[in-house]
């Protein structure tokens, strides 16, 4: 940093400014010059920069094939699963989950649904509607 860098003011008072003729000192206080902006002032001081040498441009991540990668076909395959978590978030109460299916054949899955919730479902439907009239006739 250049010596006396600090000391160098924003603004100097107007060189042409001139005491007004009917300004009293007494009445008005001491006439103290406008200010303008000082043609020295720079700014804060910053130190200058140059370009580096060593810039090798913009960064990327280097992407390689894994040396250690093996195919696994059976990573999803679970020998005996034996739960199942749903994570729900619902405003009104009262679902209820019962014969969960997880499978990989959609005709297999329509076929057992029909042979048990499809012999069911008109039953439960009836049920649900009752109890639901019945809810509505206690309110």
């Amino acid at each position: 940093k250049p010596e006396g860098y600090d000391d160098i003011p924003k603004e100097i008072p107007d060189p042409d400014a001139k005491k007004p003729e009917d300004w009293d000192d007494e009445e008005d206080g001491e006439w103290t010059a406008p200010t303008i902006p000082n043609p020295e002032y720079k700014g804060p001081w910053k130190p200058k920069k140059i370009k580096n040498p060593n810039y090798k441009g913009k960064w990327k991540a280097p992407m390689i094939d894994n040396p250690d990668f093996k195919d696994d076909p059976d990573l999803y395959v679970y020998p005996s699963l034996r739960y199942v978590g749903i994570e729900l978030w619902q405003v009104k109460s009262g679902t209820l989950f019962d014969n969960v299916l997880i499978c990989d054949d959609p005709e297999y899955a329509r076929k057992l649904a029909e042979e048990t919730w499809g012999k069911q479902k008109n039953a439960e439907k009836a049920a649900f509607e009752e109890a639901d009239n019945k809810r509505m006739q206690e309110v």
